[in-house]
């Protein structure tokens, strides 16, 4: 048993995420509306962490998710097949006009004080439109699936997705999966489909069937509707107002055995500090802080989680896999783009104090 949490021995994939697949742009520095390039990245916040899982850590993880048959669908389809996660896709046809798509995100970087900017066109998206039925979690979980995970995003893009997510969870609980849950809060995509009371209510639900759960104190608070200190009155590293929380989320949710994020202060959006904490059954951790170099910020707390569930799937001690979801995290954010360039070596050689000296 590790973290309280019983994690099968044996299972024909050790990690499955539930959520939407996007595409993201991103012009770099040069803000969208000066842009002439852009780069191309494939995301979601659920599908980062299989896709980190399996090319850094080397587990086998799978996605299921919407996939439209057009040119963008097939980008998409490509990466994920590149990062080695197993799809699982519920196939939509696109009219040629007006969908449904894939969901697109628009965000540059930002640089020194200019922060990043982020916005969305997730109109018409195939993801939204996954109902319960969709997927055959039998056939899906039939080989054994060690871990199940989805997140906050997917659940807010319609009155179905986070039927889904509830279905899926209960499949992943029947057989013998843990279950994880990045609450994710998004501000702007709860606005749209009823705001923080309606989040508090959808979200409430779902972490009901939650082990894992992965979100920091504004999560907790605007995504589970729990009263808490300002937000904003603490320095960002500092973990009291994310432990002071952490009671009345166990007390709500009481099969909960894990509770865990990242600490970040933003100096610029080229500088921040990063360390993370986490509640293990009942006990508390906390992370180095160290100084970040930050060439792309998005994805990194999907890096962080993906370090700290490969820790538990391994075995690790809770401090020890607390650590490598911090260093992962932290490498994460020196690369373009959502997913990982890590290898297990780099992760492993910072989370014990390695430097960025040269290697020869």
């Amino acid at each position: 048993m590790s973290f309280g949490l019983n994690i099968r021995k044996d299972a024909a994939l050790d990690f499955v995420s539930l959520g939407a697949l996007i595409h993201r742009l991103d012009p770099g520095i040069i803000p969208f509306r000066k842009a002439t390039t852009c780069s191309i990245h494939v995301s979601g916040g659920e599908f980062n962490v299989a896709a980190n899982l399996a090319d850094c850590f080397g587990l086998k993880t799978g996605i299921a998710t919407a996939m439209v048959s057009y040119p963008i669908g097939d980008l998409i389809a490509e990466r994920v097949k590149a990062m080695g996660v197993t799809a699982f896709y519920k196939r939509f046809e696109h009219d040629g006009v007006q969908g449904p798509n894939m969901a697109t995100v628009y965000s540059d970087r930002g640089l020194g004080v200019r922060a990043p900017v982020v916005f969305y066109n997730r109109s018409n998206e195939a993801a939204g439109r996954l109902k319960p039925g969709d997927f055959d979690w039998k056939a899906i979980f039939g080989q054994g699936v060690k871990w199940f995970h989805s997140g906050g995003i997917f659940a807010a893009l319609s009155a179905t997705t986070s039927e889904v997510i509830i279905e899926g969870m209960k499949a992943a609980k029947a057989a013998g999966a843990v279950v994880s849950f990045d609450l994710n809060f998004r501000a702007k995509l709860w606005k749209i489909s009823g705001g923080e009371s309606r989040a508090a209510e959808i979200l409430n639900r779902i972490v009901e069937n939650v082990d894992v759960l992965v979100g920091n104190e504004e999560d907790l608070q605007k995504g589970l509707g729990i009263e808490g200190q300002d937000v904003e009155a603490k320095s960002k590293l500092d973990p009291s107002a994310f432990f002071g929380i952490i009671n009345k989320v166990v007390a709500r949710h009481k099969q909960v055995k894990v509770v865990a994020t990242t600490l970040r202060e933003v100096h610029s959006s080229s500088r921040h500090s990063w360390s993370a904490v986490a509640w293990i059954d009942g006990k508390t951790y906390t992370a180095p802080t160290c100084e970040l170099d930050v060439l792309d910020r998005v994805g990194g707390g999907d890096g962080f989680a993906s370090g700290l569930v490969y820790g538990a799937i391994a075995g690790e001690k809770p401090e020890e896999a607390l650590k490598l979801g911090w260093a992962h995290g932290a490498l994460l954010t020196t690369f373009p783009g959502d997913t990982t360039m890590a290898t297990l070596g780099e992760v492993k050689a910072f989370a014990q104090g390695g430097s960025a000296r040269i290697q020869r």
